[in-house]
């Protein structure tokens, strides 16, 4: 089987070298790369350049038009039997396609998915965002690894399937969730998709905690768009950020006007999260700006989802326009 690698990329060169420096120790190395620049100016081509010699590449430069184009791009180029989709910012294990080409032998999927995990070259906030998107005790990420596959929707941070995917369901839409939007309709289209444990990848993600409350905020409205274009797509769980954030106010609120002692509800919370991140990463550190990331997870993501649902819902407005998401994705 030969796969093929597509990763979109904008104004992340540094990013990229750290892509290519570990697809380049890969134990399995039947794939290539396609590596699309998205309008960047400052584009990483002395980067690819580098790493000619040692990856089969097809570097496309072409002109701004977000995210989900890009990869559509880069899909039409691709020549392998099965796609693989990256974010910029992963670092990938050097057993991955040893790993997943087993997976995909043993137990076969037309489309899987797997989890991330934080390398240890991460900086403290980078660790402590991974904590809020991957724990228990937060909304984020797999949470502990679901093995319930009628839940589990892959991301394109680590998400591959077949050509034979790609030419009954086509590419991404543009739209907020689009990777969410792509995996329901891989299942309503009857495919197979399962997560494999065993491949993950090393997800840097935002680097600094405005950026990543920024990033949140768009999945809190993401959920809409999904609910507007397939109603059965939201479950009780997505709604829980939304009422974590009506709660927290009332609970403030509370505390002022009756009993100062309600704060001991958030104060438990906080308690809880911090003795988890500190059991965790063994640092007193993380521990503490991971209480602070899980908050702003939380907050941004129902946020988001409350000011979809007014804007989208109540009002009746429609999705986001191109330009919007060209920005954001940014």
């Amino acid at each position: 089987m030969f796969f093929s690698i597509i990763v979109p990329i904008y104004n992340r060169p540094d990013e990229a070298r750290e892509l290519l420096e570990s697809l380049a120790v890969q134990t399995c190395n039947d794939f290539e790369l396609v590596l699309v620049e998205d309008g960047s100016t400052r584009p990483c081509t002395a980067e690819v350049e580098a790493f000619r010699s040692k990856l089969s590449i097809n570097y496309i430069v072409k002109e701004n038009s977000g995210r989900s184009d890009t990869r559509n791009v880069g899909m039409r180029h691709a020549k392998g039997d099965y796609l693989i989709f990256f974010d910029s910012d992963c670092i990938i294990p050097p057993d991955y396609f040893e790993t997943v080409k087993s997976n995909l032998t043993e137990d076969y999927a037309d489309c899987f998915g797997g989890p991330d995990r934080e390398h240890p070259s991460f900086t403290t906030t980078q660790k402590a965002i991974s904590y809020a998107m991957t724990s228990f005790w937060t909304t984020g990420g797999i949470r502990g690894g679901k093995t319930n596959m009628e839940k589990f929707k892959p991301r394109t941070f680590n998400m591959g399937f077949s050509r034979a995917v790609y030419e009954k369901v086509g590419g991404f839409k543009d739209m907020y969730g689009e990777d969410i939007d792509l995996s329901i309709r891989i299942h309503k289209a009857g495919f197979v998709t399962k997560l494999y444990h065993n491949a993950f990848v090393y997800h840097k993600r935002r680097g600094d905690l405005k950026k990543f409350y920024k990033q949140v905020h768009i999945f809190g409205q993401a959920r809409i768009n999904l609910y507007k274009l397939y109603p059965d797509s939201l479950k009780p769980v997505h709604t829980l950020p939304a009422l974590f954030v009506i709660g927290s106010i009332v609970v403030l609120l509370l505390a002022v006007f009756l009993s100062p002692w309600l704060l001991l509800f958030p104060a438990a919370y906080v308690l809880l999260l911090f003795t988890d991140a500190l059991l965790k990463t063994r640092s007193l550190h993380i521990a503490g700006l991971s209480v602070a990331a899980s908050f702003i997870q939380i907050f941004g993501y129902g946020l988001g989802f409350i000011r979809s649902f007014i804007d989208k819902i109540i009002l009746r407005h429609g999705l986001e326009d191109l330009e919007t998401l060209k920005r954001v994705y940014k």
